[in-house]
């Protein structure tokens, strides 16, 4: 495995993501922001934090397996978050969740951040999801 992800002992605990992860490899992969959309650039849940952070998160996943990588390879998460508020953050969990299994994303996630932003793309996108993975 190109990944190992840990939390030291005296890091903040719980969290549903690791805090650090040490990857070695030749080939590094990142995949640029993705949103709720479907590839014909249809809007995909409208309005519903938990169903963008799915969709954007298969589409993370679209992304990975097209450079031949998993959520096991994943080094760093960023989530992007319009109007960010601490009470989102249920919502988000949901969303990351709800499609944790299909995707195959680890529990806890690798590191990641959560950043809130005034505004995204297009005013419907609630969140933005950005990948960088390393291979062997």
């Amino acid at each position: 495995m190109t990944v190992h992800h840990l939390t030291p002992e005296g890091m903040l605990q719980p969290v549903p993501y690791h805090h650090v992860a040490v990857g070695t490899g030749a080939k590094h992969v990142h995949v640029s922001g993705q949103i709720a959309r479907q590839s014909d650039g249809t809007p995909v849940a409208p309005g519903d934090l938990p169903g963008q952070v799915a969709q954007a998160l298969r589409n993370t996943a679209v992304g990975l397996a097209g450079a031949g990588a998993t959520f096991a390879d994943v080094l760093r998460l960023t989530f992007y978050v319009t109007q960010w508020a601490p009470e989102k953050v249920g919502d988000f969990m949901a969303g990351v969740e709800a499609v944790a299994k299909e995707i195959g994303l680890p529990a806890p996630m690798p590191p990641a951040s959560l950043i809130g932003v005034e505004y995204l793309f297009e005013p419907d996108v609630l969140v933005e999801v950005e990948a960088t993975a390393i291979l062997d």
